[in-house]
């Protein structure tokens, strides 16, 4: 029997972004489905009925969600190309620093792009913080995997694309060469990989997206 697997998801969401990177690594054949998360389709809110987000894979019928979950099931299932590593200590790792990347770096630079320019400082100061730690985790890696793209350089895709998009629409730069050097190494090297480059959205569309984004919200203020 022939595998279905589809993914629904939204152009410019990297947690969607992450999965189609996962899938395409993998060489799994997919359907992507578009949704506006404006006006939520039946097949999300049956798909995701708990947080009613994208993405959600799924997979002859069942649904996945959450990205990190879905990068997992990914790898568990479909064995060549393995995103996290093999010795249980390693996995353990990359699973701590997936976490700390949503949990403390992707809020950290939203709110230090997204703030009051009256917080933007401390907000600013912060995200820093976020950035030198994963700097001295990188060290001399080539990515955070290794030698070749894994589950934390595929977490950590809102950092290599969006966060420079981002700051280039609010004027805020964080990944600055001078501050980070190795990130933005990191950074070259993960966007100039032809899988990640072919699967991110484009820079003018994305660009465009987050200025009428930031325009709305400083008319609402």
């Amino acid at each position: 029997m022939a595998e279905e697997v589809k993914l629904i998801g939204v152009w410019g969401s990297p947690f969607s972004r992450r999965v189609e990177i996962a899938l395409k690594l993998k060489g799994v054949q997919y359907e992507y489905i578009e949704v506006d998360l404006t006006n939520k389709s039946p097949l999300l809110l049956k798909s995701n009925p708990v947080h009613k987000k994208v993405p959600v894979l799924l997979h002859n019928g069942k649904p996945i969600a959450e990205s990190l979950v879905i990068l997992e099931y990914i790898d568990e299932t479909w064995k060549a190309n393995p995103i996290l590593p093999q010795h249980p200590y390693d996995r353990a790792m990359a699973r701590f620093w997936a976490k700390y990347i949503d949990e403390k770096c992707l809020p950290a630079l939203w709110n230090a792009c997204w703030c009051e320019k009256k917080d933007r400082e401390k907000a600013v100061e912060e995200a820093n913080v976020c950035l030198k730690t994963l700097e001295n985790e990188l060290k001399d890696k080539k990515f955070f995997g290794g030698e070749s793209i894994g589950f934390v350089d595929i977490a950590a895709n809102f950092i290599g694309f969006w966060v420079g998009v981002l700051g280039e629409v609010v004027g805020v730069e964080l990944l600055t060469i001078d501050k980070f050097p190795i990130l933005c190494k990191w950074r070259d090297e993960y966007v100039g990989c032809s899988v990640i480059k072919e699967n991110l959205p484009s820079k003018e569309k994305l660009g465009a997206y987050l200025r009428t984004r930031a325009e709305s919200a400083s008319q609402s203020k």
